[in-house]
């Protein structure tokens, strides 16, 4: 298929549902949708994207099916559905026909309860996903990584994959703990990992290129370049970088990676892991 964009939004700005966009991140407060993207996917070679979801609700879901449908570079969405839900099975019957809906994410980090992920009735919609083969996004601040060892391992049939590199402080260069729990996690085949986000959990204004080696050093050592794939997070990512700098950080990272690894890292591991026609 080519190169995949594992990871980006589209949405129609309500301040309602994007509460999360304070006065600092005035330059996402607007609309972001197929055509504002397109062309920066065309001019730095991509060959399409997967569409996940930023709202947690069945309309967005609805919403980002329907741009797929009218938009053929969009090859997979991942969208939400409530895993909690007594009538979880029925609901996925009902989303069978949507061939480029791949998988589904529940927006853990902003839970209240930090181990929401492990609660049996969550579980139990996990286990749903695993019947129909849809895939798991797993969107955790970085006190919640440790809760994953548990989720993934009791599932080991389900496809996982961990958004945004479990959100490590690198604007405070932590790294210790988060190198803990990452190879604890990493031990599991089914769990994959997006390096993604990284340019957003910096500061903004002052980041460089070297802030992001020693993280990805450690997920290469952890996951191997089989499981790792490319997220641009666009526009999120726009608060500290535009489309190109954010793609910037890891093509020089990868420059010297063979042509393999580099197709698998920026299109194929994706492209595997979504089942992306």
């Amino acid at each position: 298929m080519g190169a995949i964009d594992a990871h980006q939004h589209f949405w129609k700005y309500d301040p309602v549902n994007y509460g999360w966009i304070n006065e600092d991140m005035s330059v996402i407060k607007k609309d972001f949708l197929p055509n504002d993207l397109k062309p920066l996917l065309e001019k730095n070679g991509f060959d399409g994207c997967v569409l996940v979801q930023s709202e947690q609700t069945k309309e967005h879901t609805d919403f980002l099916l329907h741009l797929a449908s009218e938009n053929d570079f969009i090859k997979g969405v991942v969208g939400w559905i409530d895993l909690q839900a007594e009538d979880i099975t029925e609901q996925l019957v009902k989303y069978q026909p949507f061939r480029k809906l791949k998988g589904f994410r529940h927006i853990l980090q902003d839970e209240e309860n930090r181990k929401l992920m492990l609660k049996p009735q969550f579980k139990r919609g996990i286990e749903a996903l695993g019947v129909f083969n849809y895939t798991y996004d797993i969107l955790v601040f970085r006190d919640q990584v440790s809760f994953i060892s548990e989720l993934v391992s009791s599932f080991p049939d389900v496809a996982f994959v961990l958004d945004h590199l479990g959100k490590p402080d690198i604007r405070k260069k932590e790294i210790g703990d988060w190198e803990k729990d990452i190879r604890a996690v990493a031990q599991f085949e089914n769990l994959y990992c997006k390096v993604s986000g990284m340019v957003t959990e910096n500061d903004w204004k002052n980041w460089k290129q070297d802030d992001f080696k020693p993280y990805i050093d450690i997920l290469l050592d952890t996951f191997g370049i089989e499981r790792l794939m490319f997220g641009s997070d666009w526009p999120v990512c726009l608060l500290a970088a535009s489309y190109d700098e954010t793609l910037a950080v890891v093509k020089e990272y990868f420059s010297s990676f063979s042509k393999d690894e580099q197709e698998m890292f920026f299109g194929g591991n994706a492209e595997r892991f979504y089942n992306l026609n």
